[in-house]
């Protein structure tokens, strides 16, 4: 037997969870289980104002959530548990939400507090499910899971630096489990990504994914030596060095979060250390507001055209559209919007995608029999780097809310509106 399919052969066998058990992340499901124990962004700051509510679907799960007159931010179930109105239509008072159909208001914990029809002793004997959130670099997190909340995970070298923070998330219409895979295979930047300068080539059997407090640290290692080090956090989180946005900015580190919405979309929740100050930050946000209202091509509607046939990539006119986003989009919606992984044959380019795979099973099978998983921790070390450069240190110095560095929304115009309607459409 071939050894891809021989490697094929035992990660199928590897235990009894599947690949469906991974991917399908609705509520009640083992995969939505597991992912709703961590912290996850859910939603941007910049997207919810003060007084103002909004839907939510999050795992195939409805969800409301608003910001109150104090600019704390709330999540609740996505319903009024009277008569099961869209609570996201009501009114934000204070802290507290009212429901649009018949005034019920809940406090910021949840609780009725009024029924303008009721008796005045109902209202005590009615609660509205919450869910832990906290603002941090420019996003909302929340914990979905029914236990208690664990340790919030920070990353103080996005926080205190020389220069600003990026946020430049996008929508994507396939499987999220597709799109993390992507993030640790190396080998598609050369063919996906040819056209960009510092497109990887002879990548072969220089990758390795080596398993690591926080989840692997997974190493691209040139002939000369210098290696492309990034690392991936269980379960669905990677620190690494992206491609240059700007002709100003390195290689950029970043963060992403891969988030299902449903199981054929999920999101990219992704932040960016922009390392410049003074007149060259001027001008790197100049040119990237600029560029964020020349984009007026949604990549997700060209990809889908391109898919049908009714348009190639060739004809797609760079300055109209992200074309990164564009190539990743073909090649992941293009294996399925949910991909049969059991007509994979992975090689020994496939390295990173395997140890993935490998680790969601080992702990999914031990969280479905009810056995400890591991308890996942970045620990110190564990960074990025591209051909021996890591990132800009955070600033160990005093630091205060107007030392932290200022967050910049760079997503284009026209992906907002992408993401906003996905991420607001109720479940039936």
């Amino acid at each position: 037997m071939a050894k891809s399919a021989a490697t094929a052969t035992i990660a199928r066998a590897a235990s009894g969870v599947s690949f469906d058990e991974m991917v399908h992340t609705g509520p009640g499901t083992l995969g939505s289980r597991y992912l709703r124990r961590f912290w996850q962004p859910v939603y941007h700051s910049a997207d919810l104002v003060r007084g103002q509510a909004k839907p939510l679907r999050i795992m195939g799960d409805g969800f409301t959530i608003y910001r109150g007159e104090s600019g704390e931010v709330h999540l609740t179930a996505a319903r009024c548990p009277h008569r099961g109105t869209q609570l996201s239509t009501g009114m934000v008072e204070g802290e507290a939400i009212r429901c649009f159909y018949h005034g019920w208001k809940f406090d910021r914990d949840g609780q009725c507090t009024e029924q303008p029809a009721e008796d005045p002793d109902f209202a005590a004997k009615i609660r509205l499910k919450t869910y832990p959130v906290r603002e941090y670099l420019g996003l909302v997190f929340a914990h979905l899971a029914d236990d208690t909340a664990p340790e919030f995970p920070l990353y103080p070298e996005f926080e205190h630096f020389d220069g600003f923070v990026e946020i430049d998330s996008y929508v994507r219409h396939c499987n999220y489990f597709q799109n993390l895979e992507n993030s640790l295979d190396m080998s598609h930047v050369p063919y996906v990504h040819g056209d960009h300068a510092d497109a990887f080539r002879s990548i072969g059997r220089a990758l390795k994914f080596q398993e690591s407090d926080w989840g692997g640290t997974f190493t691209f290692t040139r002939q000369d030596g210098q290696a492309f080090v990034q690392q991936f956090g269980m379960p669905n989180v990677i620190h690494m060095t992206a491609l240059p946005t700007d002709p100003e900015i390195s290689w950029q580190e970043s963060l992403f979060w891969w988030v299902p919405i449903d199981d054929s979309s999920h999101m990219q929740f992704s932040i960016h250390r922009v390392p410049a100050m003074g007149e060259a930050a001027q001008r790197i946000r100049e040119r990237r507001q600029a560029r964020r209202g020349e984009i007026d091509l949604a990549h997700q509607q060209v990809a889908e055209d391109i898919l049908l046939g009714r348009l190639h990539l060739r004809d797609v006119n760079p300055k109209r559209c992200d074309m990164v986003r564009l190539q990743d989009n073909i090649a992941q919606v293009g294996q399925r919007r949910i991909a049969d992984r059991s007509l994979d044959h992975p090689g020994v380019a496939d390295v990173g995608v395997i140890a993935l795979r490998k680790l969601w099973r080992r702990e999914l099978s031990a969280f479905a029999e009810g056995r400890p998983t591991r308890a996942w921790k970045r620990t110190a070390g564990l960074t990025p780097s591209v051909w021996g450069r890591g990132g800009t240190p955070a600033n160990t110095g005093a630091q205060s809310a107007e030392s932290a560095a200022q967050i910049v929304d760079v997503r284009p115009f026209v992906e907002i509106d992408v993401q906003m309607r996905v991420l607001g459409a109720q479940m039936s």
